[in-house]
């Protein structure tokens, strides 16, 4: 069946890049059940696959600022049982509201929701950071606003972290106005339980974030809020190195404790591969930008290692590749945890070609590689990993989006981790293309 929604109209073909090919927006939402599958489904596979990302309702000034819809894939006894895609019907895609008020006051109802989602603490959760969650029925469909019982006061970042450990949610959220900068724990039953700001001195655009064991990391990098920039609409930050880049190091044990910070050198990071600790070194795996690619010239982030010395208060940087991708991932179990394994999803290499269209699939310890390459015209987005079994980076499987230049269509692709190089396991054949997104969760139905 179809569920078209009324404010969605045809884009004209002379329109910006994420208004064209497969960042050009799809039009219904779509309910499609026993989905053809090339190969085998592992029987193992029990859950949701679920993806965001923006699908604007109308013309939209910059792909970041389009209308949240996800994406999600039903998978069980070896069958792909439905897939289904749906706006995420914030205050600002049905009413129009504006995030800010004529007095300058926020409303955190009237964000996208198109960056994340997750699950936690029972409920299904659809992420932007600049405003509240949104949450989301089983069957995706929007259930409204979410802030935590009135605990949650500002705007929640899109990649929180769960600790394996204890269950708990970690979050930040960032502002224009002081406090710039707000930590948060939620429980593992999702009740609000810690907020605290952090000083910053001022306001960044903070993406992602780390924690460990014992740690939390903030990444105060100089991408810096430009009011020019805001006023036209468009995304409202600059890149100004003379701003700075840090790390700062919150102890996990004193949530309320002084923030220690670490200097490095200026760069971008939109998203952090994961980060440990040993008590007395702190490693941190991100891709790293050299700049705001969407406000300079368009350079691939590629694998850096931050090493931070608690000891001697200094910070080793280390390039572990060249080739451009973004994504990174681990096994969700691991997160703040020695991972032996990450990967993620690359576009280009340093001769652009081999690793082009790629899942790179690294070992955390040797920095070797392999990879999956889908071949000319397919390309792979974010990979999540859906576990085999109740060990932490042992079997699973790799699920990705890939999108068909050729035929305007994608796939729901499933490879084994363990036998990154072979041939997928299943192929999904979706009902629609799937625009280019964000970021996702496999939903194991024991989770």
């Amino acid at each position: 069946m179809t569920d078209s929604l009324a404010t969605v109209s045809s884009v004209p073909a002379s329109t910006p890049f994420h208004h064209r090919g497969n960042f050009r927006p799809v039009t219904e939402e779509l309910t499609a059940f026993d989905l053809p599958v090339s190969g085998a489904l592992p029987v193992e596979l029990h859950g949701l696959f679920v993806r965001n990302g923006p699908n604007p309702a109308a013309q939209s000034t910059h792909w970041f600022l389009g209308d949240g819809m996800v994406h999600g894939l039903r998978v069980e006894d070896g069958v792909a049982r439905w897939y289904r895609n749906r706006f995420v019907r914030t205050r600002r895609l049905t009413e129009g509201a504006s995030a800010f008020a004529a007095d300058g006051s926020r409303d955190f109802t009237a964000g996208m929701a198109n960056t994340n989602v997750i699950q936690h603490g029972g409920r299904l959760l659809a992420l932007e950071e600049a405003s509240f969650p949104y949450e989301l029925s089983a069957e995706l469909d929007t259930v409204g606003p979410y802030d935590f019982d009135g605990r949650l006061t500002g705007a929640m970042t899109a990649h929180p972290k769960r600790c394996p450990l204890t269950g708990e949610l970690h979050l930040f959220g960032y502002d224009f106005a002081p406090p710039f900068l707000t930590y948060r724990v939620a429980d593992a039953a999702g009740r609000l339980v810690t907020s605290r700001t952090v000083d910053v001195p001022g306001p960044t655009m903070m993406h992602d974030f780390n924690i460990t064991e014992h740690f939390v990391v903030f990444m105060d990098l100089p991408a810096v809020f430009d009011l020019e920039l805001a006023m036209r609409g468009t995304m409202p930050y600059r890149f100004e190195p003379a701003y700075g880049a840090r790390l700062g190091v919150l102890r996990r044990d004193d949530p309320h404790g002084a923030v220690r910070w670490f200097d490095i050198e200026p760069c971008y990071v939109f998203h952090a591969l994961n980060a440990h600790d040993d008590g007395r070194t702190i490693t941190i795996d991100v891709v790293r930008h050299r700049d705001l690619w969407f406000s300079g010239d368009a350079v691939p982030g590629v694998l850096w290692r931050w090493t931070v010395d608690l000891v001697t208060g200094t910070v080793a940087e280390q390039q572990l590749d060249d080739r451009g991708g973004e994504f990174p991932r681990v096994d969700d179990r691991q997160i703040g945890l020695r991972a032996h394994r990450g990967w993620i999803t690359s576009t280009a290499d340093h001769d652009n070609s081999e690793s082009a269209n790629a899942i790179v699939l690294y070992d955390l310890d040797t920095a070797t590689s392999r990879c999956h390459r889908f071949g000319p015209g397919r390309v792979a987005a974010e990979a999540v990993f859906a576990p085999a079994d109740d060990e932490p980076g042992g079997r699973g499987w790799l699920l990705t989006f890939v999108y068909d230049t050729t035929h305007d269509t994608s796939d729901l692709v499933v490879l084994d981790i363990d036998h990154i190089e072979a041939e997928p396991v299943a192929v999904i054949h979706l009902p629609q293309r799937v625009p280019y997104g964000f970021h996702g969760s496999w939903i194991a139905d024991n989770a």
